[in-house]
């Protein structure tokens, strides 16, 4: 198999409605798309089977050279195509709708003639089902189609009239001269709501135009004014871009299967919500200023996690779903032969000890923020409490969701004890009343233990489990970041020195040495996050200089419309792994509001002396 006809995984840029997501390459065709939801079965996943997913295309007929960008304070996509001709450009969009429980969703596809005269053709091929259903595609009337079978239903409207139909598929075609434009949308719809209804082509517009001062408004309200601001707004973004509206989760990322090696079997299904990202998703909000999206995630958060505290799960489905198995699809071949394709995330039945830290620690920033941690949230976190001194000295699968034996990981005990130090302050802010003798006494014990069985005697750094042998894991980059040490606390800095020089390349961290102990084969590129971790744990340790070149170098790497992927291959410039990542735009978000501070401090100073 050729890889030549997938495009590279930062080809890509992403549709959103803050439902669901699609993924349109730079030649103009739309290769993943799921409506209503971001776990929902795809109308196209060529992404993922280039013969069997299914796609939508639109480009002109003749030879071209790219150029595109979002517009300016969007997730609105503008591709640029200059042919021997002339040159049109295609807007897209999924419409945003402010209104609750709208039924159906919508794909928003313009064609603009800016110079000369370019024949533009289209190739519409929806798959359902990950490729399984075949539907029908049938045209009703000049520029109008429906398609049905099975669970999803679609109306295709078109101003490229419809030449050839198949069964199963559809093209157009039409020759745009300057100043002429062509509007195509697709509305997703139950089959039992399928209408052939002709919308206006006054309310298509007005749509879009919608959607683009949608994503403007909300821009607006970024109060982050650093020198990475734009970097920084495409982050926030992408972090808003995988929100769910209707509940304020947000995914780890739009899509599943995309490999960390090509043709390896580390392929997962991220279209879930982690509470590993929760602390890091409410510090990037509140500290650019979406208070409301923030406490919109904390609601989701607090009714998601509503139960018993021994059953806290580490990742759940947008809406709270808990049950979600994985499944791997036989049928798809995989993005450029990367087997097997999974749905669904076993690693939700993990135990994580980690994850009570997690949860702990999003609830104190809540609370310093301004949130009300209310008594039947406070009896619940008081019962996360009881869980971590139960369960501290028990062996986890760790942050990485290891597949291998588990092992009694430092930053997963590290985690245990922020735990119990978050609970502890906030009954002593809020002057509640628990079991705080013990939570006192299992934080320091667990203190102890990791500083007698997690710290390497001969570099000083600490280790990734105990009994290792000194081995490393970037994770613990974040043991400064949650304050276990302070930054310039000698054992993290020999740990930051030890990952720069050992887990790194070219200043890029891998996450772990990949020798059989995640129980999984293969090996993966560096980790985005992990070397975002390095460059904040750098400038809040005063070597903002260093910081500040490692953080220029990686968002050099960030595609051409600003986004990343989960890892980086540093050698090639490759992105890998599922796409865009909100792990990835987090850790960018935090790196450059640490390499923020010193300027700010130095203001600050300035300011107090004159």
């Amino acid at each position: 198999m050729s890889d030549s006809k997938y495009p590279p995984i930062s080809d890509y840029a992403l549709l959103s409605d803050c439902h669901s997501g699609a993924l349109v390459s730079k030649d103009g065709s739309i290769d993943w798309c799921v409506f209503h939801r971001f776990e929902a079965r795809p109308v196209f996943a060529r992404l993922l089977d280039w013969d069997k997913g299914g796609f939508f295309r639109i480009a002109p007929r003749d030879d071209y050279e790219v150029t595109r960008r979002y517009l300016p304070n969007t997730n609105v996509i503008e591709t640029r195509f200059q042919t021997a001709n002339g040159v049109v450009t295609l807007t897209d969009c999924l419409v945003v709708r402010v209104e609750e429980g709208h039924p159906d969703h919508r794909l928003i596809r313009r064609v603009q003639c800016e110079e000369g005269e370019i024949p533009v053709k289209a190739k519409f091929e929806p798959r359902f089902d990950y490729g399984l259903i075949e539907p029908r595609v049938e045209v009703i009337d000049d520029g109008l189609a429906i398609v049905y079978g099975g669970p999803d239903a679609l109306v295709l409207q078109t101003e490229l009239p419809i030449g050839t139909a198949e069964t199963s598929a559809c093209a157009a075609a039409r020759t745009l001269k300057q100043g002429d434009d062509a509007l195509i949308s697709l509305t997703w719809k139950l089959p039992q709501e399928l209408e052939p209804e002709r919308l206006p082509r006054e309310r298509i517009l007005g749509e879009l135009d919608g959607t683009v001062g949608y994503w403007e408004a909300w821009t607006e309200r970024c109060t982050y004014a650093g020198p990475y601001r734009e970097e920084v707004v495409r982050s926030a973004l992408v972090l808003k871009g995988l929100t769910n509206s209707p509940t304020g989760a947000i995914v780890a990322a739009a899509t599943t299967s995309l490999p960390e090696e090509i043709g390896g079997e580390r392929n997962w299904d991220y279209r879930y919500s982690w509470l590993r990202d929760s602390a890091l998703t409410l510090n990037a909000l509140f500290s650019l200023g979406y208070t409301e999206e923030a406490h919109g995630y904390m609601t989701w958060l607090k009714r998601t996690t509503a139960g018993s505290a021994k059953a806290l799960q580490i990742m759940y489905g947008a809406g709270g779903e808990r049950f979600l198995p994985e499944v791997e699809l036989d049928h798809l071949e995989g993005y450029r032969g990367s087997r097997p394709v999974r749905i669904g995330n076993a690693a939700a039945a993990q135990f994580q000890l980690d994850v009570f830290g997690e949860l702990l620690d999003a609830a104190w920033l809540y609370r310093q923020n301004g949130g009300e941690i209310d008594d039947v949230f406070w009896d619940f976190l008081s019962r996360i409490g009881g869980a971590v001194l139960e369960r501290w000295e028990e062996p986890d699968q760790g942050v990485w969701e290891i597949r291998g034996e588990p092992r009694h990981f430092v930053f997963s005990k590290v985690m245990a004890w922020a735990a119990l130090d978050r609970l502890l302050r906030l009954a002593e802010a809020d002057g509640r009343e628990g079991d705080l003798e013990s939570w006192e006494q299992g934080r320091d014990a667990i203190r102890e233990q990791v500083e007698r069985e997690g710290v390497d005697g001969e570099s000083g750094g600490f280790t990734q489990s105990f009994g290792d042998g000194g081995k490393l894991d970037a994770s613990n980059l974040m043991l400064s970041i949650i304050g276990f040490v302070e930054f310039d606390d000698p054992r993290a800095q020999a740990t930051s020195d030890r990952i720069s020089s050992e887990l790194s390349l070219d200043g890029f961290v891998y996450r772990y040495v990949t020798d059989g102990m995640d129980g999984l084969d293969g090996d993966e590129a560096t980790f985005a996050i992990c070397s975002f971790w390095l460059v904040e744990c750098l400038a809040r340790s005063g070597e903002t200089d260093r910081a500040r070149e490692l953080f220029e170098r990686l968002i050099s790497f960030c595609n051409d419309v600003g986004l990343l992927a989960e890892e980086i291959d540093p050698e090639s410039g490759e992105l890998l792994g599922n796409f865009p990542q909100a792990f990835s735009h987090l850790g960018l978000i935090q790196a450059a509001c640490a390499l923020d501070l010193p300027e700010k401090m130095m203001t600050a100073t300035e300011e107090a002396r004159s």
